[in-house]
């Protein structure tokens, strides 16, 4: 029967070995996304319990709209599909390349989510999955330069345009500048930037490093004479490295 299916040897579906290869964070954050958009399709609850209002959170004590603005892409449909592509895509390879450290990879999350958070009232946003994405695809790219991608089969152009390729493509397709996907880039920028390229200029200090209490959550308490900051300054030295050189 597997075979019939596709299964491999295991007894697993091509579709549940994707799946469980997926990092832990970007796992969940994508099940969470599919299924936010199940339970709405169903009428089991509504967008207008999901979006980030500052006012349903701190006045009415609604805080799990702080999430689940991160977790609403729309209703079941291609656009879904697209997002969700987008998400596990560069979610899972920049996990990936924080050496699947949950806690490395989380605390990016967390300072992402947390400034998109501050940022939504000013420009009216009220659910911000496509910008967290945004800044996740932002980073990748930046940190991959010479990496050649391709627009819908016909334009051809390295990673650090995609960002900008993906909001003409939204502003034509929508008519309107998507003020989402522009605060991802700039929470994306400041991120890289602190991560990636000022490392280098201020002998090796990291100012975005996760805290050693939040390192502990995850992975538990250090070896005797284990740098806290050491696993994450090796993780991410050459991107520091070519992004100085970029800087320069």
């Amino acid at each position: 029967m597997a075979a019939i299916f596709g299964g491999d040897h295991n007894g697993q579906l091509p579709i549940e070995q994707w799946f469980f290869e997926l990092p832990v964070c970007t796992r969940w954050w994508t099940t969470a996304t599919v299924a936010t958009s199940i339970l709405v399709q169903c009428n089991l609850v509504t967008p207008f319990q999901l979006f980030y209002s500052s006012r349903a959170v701190f006045v009415k004590n609604q805080y799990w709209r702080l999430l689940t603005t991160f977790l609403y892409f729309g209703p079941l449909s291609l656009d879904l599909i697209f997002h969700v592509f987008f998400l596990q895509r560069y979610s899972r390879l920049l996990e990936e390349s924080s050496g699947r450290s949950p806690a490395h990879y989380s605390w990016l999350l967390l300072y992402a989510m947390c400034a998109l958070l501050l940022m939504s009232p000013l420009l009216s946003v009220p659910f911000l999955g496509s910008a967290l994405s945004s800044s996740l695809v932002y980073i990748w790219c930046r940190r991959n330069p010479d990496t050649r991608l391709s627009f819908l089969g016909l334009i051809v152009f390295t990673a650090p345009y995609l960002p900008w390729m993906l909001m003409a493509f939204s502003l034509v397709l929508h008519g309107s500048i998507p003020k989402d996907e522009m605060c991802g880039v700039i929470v994306g920028h400041v991120w890289y930037f602190f991560n990636d390229v000022y490392p280098s200029l201020h002998d090796g200090h990291r100012p975005f490093d996760p805290p050693l209490w939040w390192r502990r959550l995850f992975e538990g308490r250090p070896q005797i004479g284990e740098d806290a900051s050491t696993d994450a300054a090796a993780v991410n030295n050459d991107f520091a490295a070519a992004a100085a050189g970029e800087v320069r």
